[in-house]
């Protein structure tokens, strides 16, 4: 019997150790996020990689890497719009529980990169050109996340997001929202 309870003593205290880890400062983790760009269009969508250090109080660093793929139309075939860009900011935990179950956090990001317009083919098939060029962009975004452990080292996240960019041809301001998933490690 002793064993027993020793063996029911040990889980609980595993279980309450592992909760207590959650949001821990200088804990990394690594996120993948998909979203779509605007709702008109099926084929807009963005990718992202980011890596996050945690901070104190459940905020955290953010160094991302993004790739955006649009389509513009003209006449009957579509222009694929791209867009590189990596981006180095802070989020900060606006509401959260106490065991940081679910969490609502605000970032600002820095954000720079690189647009091609048409794979940087200025002639289309009906001998016209396109006349706004591939350029380097830089701006600012910022997101509102909600973030929930699905366990100790796995984060489901459901964002909104935009960024103001400026040196581009495009559009200046870019809402998106997505999904993502994060291991922490």
């Amino acid at each position: 019997m002793m064993k027993y309870i020793f063996a029911v003593m040990l889980t609980m205290l595993s279980i309450a150790a592992a909760q207590a880890q959650r949001m821990m400062p200088q804990q990394k983790g690594l996120e993948l996020n998909a979203g779509l760009l605007s709702k008109g269009i099926k084929d807009n969508y963005y990718l992202n990689l980011t890596l996050t250090v945690n901070g104190k109080n459940g905020s955290y660093w953010i160094w991302g890497a993004e790739y955006t793929h649009q389509f513009s139309g003209y006449r009957e075939i579509p222009i694929p719009l791209e867009t590189y860009t990596g981006e180095i900011g802070y989020s900060l935990q606006l509401l959260g529980d106490a065991r940081k179950t679910f969490t609502v956090n605000a970032g600002l990001t820095a954000v720079g990169g690189y647009e091609t317009i048409n794979r940087s083919e200025a002639m289309l098939y009906d001998g016209s050109k396109i006349l706004d060029k591939d350029n380097f962009i830089y701006g600012a975004g910022g997101r509102l996340s909600f973030e929930t452990y699905l366990s100790d080292r796995f984060v489901l996240l459901l964002q909104g997001r935009t960024k103001v960019l400026w040196g581009t041809d495009l559009k200046q301001f870019r809402p998106s929202a997505g999904v993502g998933l994060r291991f922490n490690f």
